[in-house]
This record gives structure tokens, sequence and C-alpha cells, in this order.
């Protein structure tokens, strides 16, 4: 398993198979071509995952990734928020899954990074790398809101800029996310909601809109076809 393959797997939504399949997640992490340090921690965050009771894991991950937007794995969310681009920045991503012989197997939507971790790791390095370059100020800043948490996603986060960037320096970024005003919040819950009034006819959101919240996801939600 690549380091992208398992850092997408540990950084979905942990489905009850993560602990069914514990020991290669273990034996995939030594194996990486990381450094021995990266190695370490990468091991030890899947060795405390799996000793998490699945309920309270699950509930962890909803927290830190489904409350508010901030910290939204769905890399369009951070580019195009709600507008109309969205939707068609999806149906572009879409296409270049297809051109090089992918298609979605589970409803997920084609921005979600742990999926997007899981095509990259079937493509040429220089290609994974290019990709996650081009979003590596949206990755960095997670991982600088993370860390500011005191999340252990952090790390899997710092992986991905440093693969992408071959150097990490989120001193600017942790300062930023310091100073924002967190939306994961009971008080910034309840605001969003007041807010976002359920409208319809022709004051509705476009149907490419997605909602503030989102349904827990597959890791192998691609598979590779026939060209």
């Amino acid at each position: 398993m690549s380091a992208l393959k398992l850092i997408g797997v540990l950084l979905d939504y942990p489905q009850d198979e993560l602990w069914e399949h514990g020991e290669e997640l273990l034996a995939a992490a030594e194996g990486t071509s990381l450094s021995a340090k990266r190695r370490a921690q990468l091991g030890q965050f899947a060795r405390e995952l799996l000793a998490t009771d699945p309920l309270e894991a699950q509930d962890r991950w909803l927290q830190t990734f489904d409350r508010g937007r901030s910290m939204s794995l769905l890399l369009f969310e951070h580019i195009h928020g709600e507008s109309r681009d969205r939707g068609q920045a999806m149906v572009d991503l879409i296409e270049a899954y297809r051109k090089n012989g992918y298609e979605l197997d589970a409803r997920e939507l084609p921005d979600y990074l742990p999926l997007l971790l899981e095509y990259l790791s079937q493509r040429p390095a220089e290609e994974s790398r290019d990709w996650l370059h081009h979003v590596s100020h949206i990755i960095g800043l997670l991982a600088a809101r993370a860390a500011e948490r005191e999340s252990p996603y952090a790390l899997l986060l710092e992986l991905l800029v440093e693969y992408a960037e071959g150097k990490l320096d989120l001193s600017n970024l942790r300062h930023r996310a310091r100073q924002e005003v967190r939306d994961d919040t009971v008080e910034a819950m309840d605001r969003l909601w007041e807010e976002e009034a359920v409208r319809f006819g022709p004051e509705a959101p476009a149907e490419d809109c997605a909602p503030p919240t989102r349904s827990p996801a597959r890791s192998d939600a691609i598979r590779q076809v026939q060209p």
C-alpha cells in the first residue's frame, strides 16, 4: 500500500473494516518510503486509532471534520464555497478521473480528499505531487487548524504537504488559524442553521451546492475500468 493510499484510508471516516484490517495497516505504515521519524509517527497514529473504540473514533472524526466548514475534507468547498463554479469544477474532476480510466464506485463527491488520494496513489508520483501541489495551500491550512485544535489528524495533513512541497513550514498558517473564529462550536453551528433558512422556488440553492454537513464516506470509492 502506497503512502498516499494509506494516508487516505486513515484520513477517511473510520468504518468498522478499519479494525478488521488493522495488522495490514500497521504493516503498510512500516513499509512506506517516508523518513524513519515520519514512519514511526504514522505507525503510532495507526496504533492509537486502532486502540480506540470504533464509536469513539467515529465521533472524534465527525467532531473534527463534520462540524463547520473550516475543516471540511471537500476541497472545492474551500475554493468555490457554495457558488455555481463548484458544480462545474466537480464535473471537470470527474472527467479527469474518467480520462485516466477510473470511475467513482460510491456515492461520494469527487473533491473529497481521501478519494482524491486513492486516485493519486494509482498515478505516477510526479503527477500526484503536481496535483497535491496545486491544493497544498488548502491542505496546509487544514493541517494548521488541526494542529491548533490539538487533533492527531494534523500529522496526516502535514505528511501530504511534505509530499507535495518537499518541506513544511506551517508557522504563518498556524498564526492565521490561531486568529480565526472557530466555526465548530455549538454557538457557531446554531448561528449557521439560523442563517440558512429553508428556501423554495427561485430562491432555493442550486442543486450543485453541497449541504453544510456530509455523510461518512468509503475509502475504496474509486475503481479502475477499461479505457
